[in-house]
């Protein structure tokens, strides 16, 4: 079936600003919420979100065969569970349905009043009810400059990273939209200078700069997914800030690793982009060696090139970008830790989320953490205020943006942007 809705040629009548995340060419889906308190599936076009399920109930999807109720509902998970065939459907129908050459539903203004908001008018929710969440730890730029951190610097990736995409299950529970504030995390942490571990607020939050994609109804369980079928049980990916408790995290990740330090909170853009709108920005992955074990082995281009930045806004302040980094390093696919995760059989199900663990590039300015920017605290990031910062404050907020551009067009996945709270004091 064709990708129509990729056609780079295609102009919306829906206004789109120049350099817009949102082209007609993305077409990506969400959940949102109406002034009227109604909620309902549905997708973007240049600063317009568009209800899905009016459209539905206007007859607009005729033909494809989809539930009753399919765009009304309060998550993205059964249209998700209707797989492949059906999302490029829904997709090519959408772009048909808003060509700027399509006159039924752009000249019928009565129609248009009920699909049509204004993004300022409407409130983003989780697009997805994410029943299991796995972090990985993909990024070799990344595992180097921790393990050099705190291990030998010689021998700073472990014996198992390149020979498998490492990872972790997290928290679902603690996993919100854009714009929800965060409170930072208590816990316990052992300071360098103490003789025994302390209860408090953490004092190195950080943020992660991650992406993460969603699943489908993948496999039964005790069947694996062969690498080169798996993107076909990917719907979409967004941005992730898997936000961190390093002093926490220090104290408490031997032997079983990461817990209090990462379930407090992780934050995701709130539209999923598909991965048929991102086929156009395809690229091939690093190099690997050695070569990986037969299961995980692929050819051609696997990944993709999406622009990545990070910037910390203090209360009352301008933003600082103050990293810039890009999806294409990642040394492990997505193809191949969805293989890995389900080699043993692991059943993976619709709407579950998969981290790629922190993004970090080769230079500096691309490193994907605070951690990593300052260095473990020995190199303060300079604000445009004049601030400082090794870590995150109370009341910074932290924001991610990602797009990919050819000649044609620009893709992009919105902001993903989350706001430190202080502690809640605990007596």
């Amino acid at each position: 079936m064709p990708n129509i809705a990729n056609d780079p040629k295609r102009k919306s009548w829906i206004e789109v600003p120049e350099n817009s995340d949102f082209p007609i060419q993305n077409i990506p889906f969400g959940v949102f919420i109406t002034k009227e308190d109604v909620i309902t599936i549905g997708t973007r076009i240049g600063n317009c979100a568009i209800d899905m399920g009016a459209l539905q109930q206007l007859g607009y999807f005729e033909g494809i065969d989809l539930t009753d109720d399919m765009f009304m509902q309060d998550t993205l998970n059964d249209f998700i569970s209707d797989g492949k065939k059906t999302w490029r459907l829904v997709r090519n129908r959408l772009a048909e349905i808003f060509d700027e050459n399509n006159p039924k539903l752009r000249d019928n203004p009565k129609q248009r009043d009920i699909v049509i908001f204004k993004m300022e008018d409407i409130e983003m929710q989780l697009p997805v009810q994410i029943g299991d969440y796995t972090d990985f730890y993909s990024s070799k730029e990344h595992a180097t400059n921790v393990g050099k951190m705190f291990r030998d610097p010689e021998n700073a990736l472990l014996p198992n990273w390149l020979h498998i995409p490492v990872g972790y299950h997290g928290r679902s529970s603690t996993i919100v939209p854009s714009g929800r504030p965060i409170r930072r995390p208590n816990g316990q942490t052992f300071p360098a200078d103490a003789t025994e571990p302390i209860f408090g607020p953490s004092k190195l939050v950080d943020f992660e700069l991650e992406m993460a994609f969603i699943t489908t109804d993948a496999n039964l369980m005790g069947e694996p997914i062969p690498v080169d079928e798996a993107e076909d049980y990917i719907f979409g990916m967004v941005l992730f800030n898997d936000w961190s408790a390093r002093d926490i995290q220090k104290w408490e990740y031997v032997p079983l690793g990461p817990f209090l330090a990462k379930n407090f909170a992780s934050t995701i853009s709130p539209w999923i982009v598909t991965m048929d709108a991102l086929q156009p920005f395809r690229v091939e992955s690093p190099a690997q060696s050695p070569t990986p074990m037969k299961y995980l082995q692929q050819k051609d281009k696997h990944t993709f090139d999406i622009h990545l930045e990070v910037a910390l806004q203090p209360e009352n302040a301008e933003e600082t970008v103050i990293s810039k980094s890009n999806f294409k390093y990642m040394y492990w696919t997505m193809a191949q830790q969805l293989a890995h995760h389900t080699v043993n059989g692991c059943r993976v199900n619709s709407g579950d989320m998969m981290g790629s663990g922190t993004i970090s590039g080769p230079t500096p300015d691309s490193y994907g953490s605070m951690l990593e920017l300052s260095w473990s605290g020995k190199n303060p990031i300079k604000l445009n205020d004049g601030s400082e910062r090794k870590f995150i404050n109370d009341n910074d907020t932290v924001i991610m943006k990602g797009f990919c551009k050819n000649e044609e067009v620009r893709i992009g996945f919105g902001e993903c942007s989350g706001k430190l709270l202080p502690a809640l004091e605990i007596k």
